[in-house]
Order: C-alpha cells, then structure tokens, then sequence
C-alpha cells in the first residue's frame, strides 16, 4: 500500500516535471522565434532571419561554377546545378515526363488532376499557380504597367512584353527538328511540337476530353462551367470566347468585310458569307465566287484561302 502511494507521488512528480519542461521548450520556442526583420516586420529565428534578410540586401553568395548564375541559398544552386548534369529524378507515372524540381512537377500534377487551388475573390477564377492569380488580378485593376517603347503597347506580364518584343525584332531561334518550322520563343516551339508527338496533357475535369494547348482547354471548360468572360461594352452581351466576341462588335460599328462578288452583298463574317452563297448564289451562278475581305472601305479586296473556302462549301 506504501509502495503505492509512493509511486503514485513519483508519477505526480514526474508529471509536474513533464509540465515545466515542456512549458521551457515552448518558451524557448517562442524565444527562438522573437527575431524581428527592420525591413518588413516579420518574425524569424536567428537562423532564419540570416536567410531572410538576403532578401532584402540582394546578397547571393552560392555561385554556379559551370554558367556564372547566383543563387541566395545553396539549395538555389544545388537545384539548379541539375540543368547543367541532366538530372530529372521526379517523373511523373500518368504521362512519363521527368523534372529536375521537386516544385515543377508538383506543379505538373496538378495539371493530371485538374486542381486549381488558387481562388481569384473578384470573379470566383480558380487558377493552378499563386502568380497565375497574381497576374489574373490585373484583369479588375487593369493594371499594365510593362510598356513596349517600340509601339506603345502595354502589358500586364514583364513575361508577356519580351515575348512581342521578338516579333518586332523578327528573330526567330527555335526550330522544330521535324519540320523545320522556327518560332519565336520555346513556349510556341513546344505548342507546335506537339502536333507531331500528338500529346495532350490538358485534361478537362468534367469530362474525358484532353488537349494540346492550356488555352483550348480553358476555352472548352466553359461549355461546363457556363462562364462568359467577354463582354460587349454598347449593350452588355457576353460570349465565352474572345473570337465570338469580336465578330459581335461588328453588328454595332456596322462593318462588313466579307463581300459576295458576284451580287456585290457583304456580310459581318465569313459563315453569313458561306450561308448565303450555299442558298442563293451558288445556284444562279455557274462558277464558284470567290470569297473577298475589304478591311477599309477604300482598301482593295484580298482574296481568302480558296481551298478552304471550297471545303467548307463541300460540307
């Protein structure tokens, strides 16, 4: 019964003891993390804050020895230095791709999965990456802050404006190897090639569709999700592409490039055009017309890829 009673006070001693040791290790915790930043008021530990304040100094002492590049931490560079080896160690089981960043193929899964964390709080606009909804958010502030000083256009990406910025410059470095065909930048390279490989990592999430470009699965995810970004600023009408919406603006400015030359009638798009000569002209002429587009009223007409134009005829 003594015994008892003694190990029951050694286990409330023990206990008391297990309390204040692990009231110091909060404690130290919190005395751990008491380090403020002068520069923007976050908190670190004293290791931390080395690290954080190179953010604000610019310092970058890990420097690649193979291209010159610095880097502010040495995990920087060590992930970096795996351009130059060749090493991809993440690959990814659905379609077989590697990476050499742990965070780019992250990034890449989601792409499999459909899953846009990102929120845009304005419109409801999910987005799979935090800067593609950074740069989003420009859309509602209509903010383009980067300017071409060629022709005055601006942008809301620095990304967006170095890549027109080529097509004034008219260099074209990227060559595809199957075809011979160059393009601007790697982005439109690795678009195009794969017309020849026909992958389609774009995987709509409602449905079993996939796609070759980002930009036609946005545009299909629509049908789903009924969203119409595009509106008309005389009369309020949305359309979910930005194409549809364009050829709308006309019924408003009143143009008509598509002309008709055998009855001389134009029409606001190339489908009234081909409507109306299925049904009226192709049967009181003998020869095909051929499709002609006035972009000013006193410009000559220039005439529109027959072949196509007769294609469509034949559908």
């Amino acid at each position: 019964m003594e015994e008892n009673e003694q190990s029951e006070e050694l286990s409330e001693a023990e206990e008391k003891q297990h309390v204040k040791t692990g009231e110091k290790s909060k404690s130290r915790r919190r005395v751990q993390k008491c380090l403020t930043c002068p520069q923007c008021g976050k908190s670190f530990s004293h290791k931390q804050i080395q690290v954080h304040m190179k953010i604000h100094t610019g310092e970058k002492l890990h420097t690649c020895d193979q291209c010159g590049k610095s880097f502010k931490q040495k995990t920087g560079l060590k992930e970096h230095m795996k351009i130059h080896t060749g090493e991809k160690p993440y690959t990814c089981d659905q379609c077989g791709k590697n990476f050499s960043k742990a965070n780019t193929f992250k990034l890449h899964l989601r792409y499999h999965s459909g899953k846009r964390p990102y929120n845009c709080d304005q419109c409801g606009k999910d987005f799979f990456r935090t800067d593609a909804l950074k740069n989003h958010l420009k859309v509602h502030t209509k903010e383009k802050p980067h300017i071409c000083s060629l022709c005055g256009k601006s942008f809301t990406e620095l990304a967006a404006l170095k890549k027109h910025q080529k097509r004034h410059s008219g260099v074209k470095n990227h060559m595809c190897f199957d075809c011979g065909n160059v393009f601007f930048d790697s982005a439109q390279l690795r678009r195009h090639q794969r017309t020849h490989t026909g992958e389609k990592p774009y995987k709509c999430s409602h449905c079993d569709k996939s796609f070759s470009q980002s930009e036609h699965l946005k545009t299909h995810e629509r049908v789903h999700t009924g969203e119409k970004p595009f509106s008309c600023d005389q009369c309020g009408k949305s359309f979910a592409r930005k194409g549809h919406l364009k050829g709308h603006m006309k019924i408003h400015t009143g143009e008509k490039p598509y002309r008709c030359p055998p009855c001389g009638k134009s029409f606001t798009s190339s489908s009234s055009l081909l409507n109306h000569t299925r049904n009226k002209c192709l049967k009181s002429q003998s020869a095909p017309p051929t499709t002609q587009v006035f972009t000013n009223s006193s410009a000559p007409p220039t005439t529109v890829n027959e072949r196509v134009y007769e294609r469509k005829l034949k559908t």
